[in-house]
């Protein structure tokens, strides 16, 4: 997402138990897991980031 410049925050959710809460809370159980919108995509999945950021 960097090299499209497009605005994110990372979480690491071995350094913040919180993040953690937040990822479970999401129904994800699998790494990266990306909210666009109130939308959650798990896993890498470069089309549907691609559609959902309008790239």
């Amino acid at each position: 997402m960097s090299q499209s410049g497009v605005a994110f925050t990372e979480k690491n959710i071995a350094e913040d138990q919180s993040f953690l809460d937040e990822l479970v809370g999401l129904g994800a159980q699998a790494t990266p897991t990306t909210v666009i919108d109130g939308e959650v995509i798990i896993g890498f999945d470069r089309r549907a980031l691609k559609e959902k950021l309008g790239l």
